[in-house]
């Protein structure tokens, strides 16, 4: 006869099952926020960024044509010359519709690299998260399936010892 599986702790199966479960509970919210920032941080730098410098680049140049044209304006003027703060004010607005195109330049060399620098990080963030949801899944269910199995053989094991002696099983044994 065969001897029998030394069975010494299912307990330790069960915990380490639970704090899998737990494990898991924990990591997939975090995978998923990390997924999710990445995913907003690429449509901010596309979509929102663009837009909003755009618009300053509209708004800056209106306010530069505005002020050319106040400067022109002035000095066309037989009642007034132009001063010092019509220049002032030239140079300003100058000075803001080069920070929006310098700005707005920027942002379009970030939606050229966004792509190449994000998509690495973002397979491996897939991956992970593939990882925890299908394979740490299995495993859960692998363990399920050992704690089952192991269960099933302590309750035969148990069967066996309790069930008494058949006398024409000891004659065969005999013979």
């Amino acid at each position: 006869m065969a001897p029998g599986a030394q069975i010494t702790s299912v307990e330790a199966i069960e915990n380490f099952r639970a704090r899998l479960i737990v494990y898991i509970g924990q990591m997939r919210p975090l995978v998923e926020e990390i997924s999710h920032e990445a995913l907003q941080t690429k449509l901010w730098v596309q979509n929102d960024q663009q837009r909003y410098w755009q618009d300053q680049m509209r708004r800056r140049y209106r306010k530069l044509e505005e002020t050319r044209g106040e400067l022109f304006s002035a000095r066309l003027s037989s009642f007034q010359e132009a001063s010092s703060l019509h220049y002032m004010a030239l140079n300003r607005a100058q000075r803001a519709v080069t920070e929006a195109e310098e700005k707005l330049s920027i942002i379009k060399k970030w939606n050229l690299e966004i792509e190449d620098t994000a998509a690495p990080i973002t397979h491996q963030i897939e991956q992970l998260h593939s990882f925890l949801v299908v394979d740490m899944g299995r495993a859960v269910n692998f363990l399920d399936q050992v704690l089952a199995a192991l269960a099933a053989y302590r309750e035969a094991g148990q069967a066996r010892a309790m069930k008494p002696a058949d006398p024409t099983d000891a004659a065969e044994t005999k013979a």
